[in-house]
């Protein structure tokens, strides 16, 4: 791939670690900490792309500083309950993006749901998270990006290369240009992360 190294990431390399808050387990699928930092300390992320079980309702950390991008990969009618309204998570497959530092208390109207994290200092990185489609094309900024294939395998092509993914498999690109992602079949997450 010209301009974008690819680095595969298999699920016997995902890290699990606890919440902040230690409620439940996280798998991390990729990341960057502070100098010195060990994968797992909350407290010097820079940024994180993970995925988690929700299995009952509870408050969320609190990662005040940060943004943070969500999506449900599996079950439906998560809720974010917030003083200021709702967070409407309730359809698998719809990325939403807010405030990591929301007083939230989740809610679960048909039952455990799965989701995908991508969070990020916003003071060191721009993030977005997109769910791509069989045909898709699409333009990738200077940056890293992950591509992760959470349920079913994926295939398709970066830069003029082929790449293919089995389920629950991710690849780090990092571009150092602009480049082209065109997905040929399955259903991708495509995390990206721009330092600043």
């Amino acid at each position: 791939m010209t301009n974008t190294s690819c680095t595969p990431i298999a699920p016997e390399d995902f890290r699990r670690t606890p919440w902040k808050n230690g409620g439940g387990v996280a798998i991390d699928i990729a990341g960057a900490y502070r100098d010195g930092s060990a994968p797992g300390d909350w407290d010097n992320v820079v940024w994180r792309f993970g995925r988690t079980a929700i299995v009952a309702p509870g408050p969320f950390s609190d990662l005040t500083g940060y943004e943070r991008l969500q999506v449900v990969i599996s079950g439906s009618g998560l809720v974010l309950e917030t003083p200021a309204g709702e967070i409407d998570l309730r359809h698998p497959f719809v990325p939403v993006r807010y405030d990591g530092g929301t007083p939230i208390v989740t809610r679960l109207e048909g039952g455990p749901v799965e989701v995908v994290n991508l969070i990020a200092d916003r003071a060191l990185c721009a993030i977005d998270l997109h769910v791509a489609a069989p045909g898709e094309s699409r333009s990738l900024d200077e940056g890293i990006h992950i591509l992760y294939a959470p349920d079913a395998g994926i295939a398709g092509r970066c830069g003029g290369a082929d790449i293919a993914l089995p389920g629950g498999h991710a690849l780090r690109l990092d571009a150092t240009a602009p480049t082209t992602l065109t997905l040929a079949s399955g259903r991708a997450l495509l995390a990206s992360i721009r330092r600043l």
